[in-house]
């Protein structure tokens, strides 16, 4: 390892694919929650833009964390917490700490890097290359 090194480069692809699926489950809880009503959600109509988006996280959220299309699912989830920042939270003040919009902001950038860097060593579409 290089003087400088990250401690953990060794294992960069491990907690790359590591990020992915957890990211990609928490985010399928959210899909949960609107499209099941489970864990303290409630269910969101058809066809509601919150229903889209629950829609949205509950496929995307799986298929990323396995790493199956992640770049072009990472991408979707990427515009659709973009969305939900603006458009859910953005009227509650400027700042994500004012609006509780940390988490859409978060996830946005999460899987906009998701979407450039793609599934990885550790995926499925991986395995099926």
């Amino acid at each position: 390892m290089a003087r400088g090194a990250a401690p953990l480069a060794r294992v960069e692809e491990l907690t790359y694919a590591l990020l992915r699926a957890v990211a990609g489950m928490l985010f399928a809880f959210h899909g949960m929650q609107k499209i099941f009503g489970m864990y303290g959600g409630t269910v969101q109509h058809f066809p509601s833009q919150l229903w889209w988006g629950g829609l949205i996280e509950l496929v995307c959220g799986p298929l990323i964390a396995v790493g199956l299309q992640t770049g072009w699912l990472a991408f979707l989830a990427s515009g659709t917490m973009a969305v939900a920042y603006f458009q859910v939270h953005q009227p509650g003040g400027f700042w994500p700490i004012q609006n509780r919009g940390e988490l859409a902001a978060l996830y946005a950038f999460l899987f906009l890097y998701l979407s450039a860097r793609g599934s990885g060593r550790f995926s499925v579409d991986a395995f099926r290359r």
